[in-house]
């Protein structure tokens, strides 16, 4: 069948207005505990997935990825046996994650030790190898991508209290090795943006799956409006290199801060 060129002209035209170029998608994050957990003992102590619900807010060169709160979310690393451990996270766990892609600029807001920082970063181009798979996520079709990264150096210290009395501490850091992310991301919507720290594809993340189940983040919900006033860069808070609150954190822990911290990638 041949097609002429006015024709094909109109399709063109008609396929880029037919683009989402901005609007709000819901995500399911799901973080499988249990994998991460040698001891049995602990393992009945958690629930085997941790589960939270997250917003990405977006537009043509500007994304807001942040968590949605649950008024009674149980914590998972609870359970009244008095230990306590502090989690710092990348992505919206640590706080709301602003990405301005004309700038190639993010914007990490977080909370930590009581005081409020801005960790300010630069967007890197990932080293995605795109494929023709494709397979449908509400009603958006999506294509495969692969990413092979280092696994996050996790350190984590732990005490363990009587009486008010601190009885042990023990501290332990993870061994490096190189994982694998699949994306499914939709050229529908042709914006660089994903969930956490997750993007700079040829269009919009609908979902993410990291080492084989480890963490799975997928999209729920896709508007096609959003808060404006709510595609701001974050202002509260000390602005901070990541190598420097990276430093910082190492140095609370070398002074004995129980806290369980993961160096993230953007």
């Amino acid at each position: 069948m041949k097609i002429t060129l006015s024709a094909a002209i109109l399709f063109m035209g008609t396929a880029i207005m037919g683009q989402q170029k901005e609007g709000t998608i819901l995500y399911k994050k799901m973080v499988n505990m249990h994998r991460t957990i040698n001891n049995d003992q602990m393992k009945a102590m958690i629930p085997e997935f941790r589960t939270s619900k997250h917003q990405l807010l977006f537009s043509d060169s500007i994304s807001v990825y942040k968590l949605i709160p649950e008024d009674e979310a149980p914590d998972p690393f609870g359970g009244g046996n008095g230990g306590m451990v502090i989690r710092l996270g990348g992505g919206a766990d640590g706080g709301e994650l602003f990405k301005n892609f004309s700038q190639s600029k993010s914007v990490q807001a977080n909370e930590t030790a009581g005081k409020n920082f801005l960790i300010t970063d630069s967007i890197r181009n990932a080293a995605w190898k795109l494929s023709d798979e494709t397979k449908q996520i509400l009603g958006f079709t999506c294509y495969k991508a692969t990413l092979k990264v280092n696994a996050p150096v996790m350190r984590t210290m732990t005490f363990s209290t009587t009486g008010g009395n601190t009885d042990s501490s023990k501290q332990t850091t993870t061994t490096p090795k190189q994982i694998e992310v699949v994306a499914w991301y939709t050229n529908a919507i042709p914006v660089p943006a994903g969930p956490d720290s997750y993007g700079q594809l040829p269009g919009a993340i609908l979902e993410v799956n990291v080492d084989n189940g480890l963490t799975v983040i997928s999209a729920t919900e896709v508007k096609n409006t959003v808060a404006k006033k709510e595609l701001q860069e974050p202002k509260k808070g000390k602005v901070i290199t990541r190598s420097e609150f990276q430093k910082m954190i190492t140095e609370m822990m070398s002074q004995g801060g129980p806290m369980m911290f993961r160096n993230r990638e953007n």
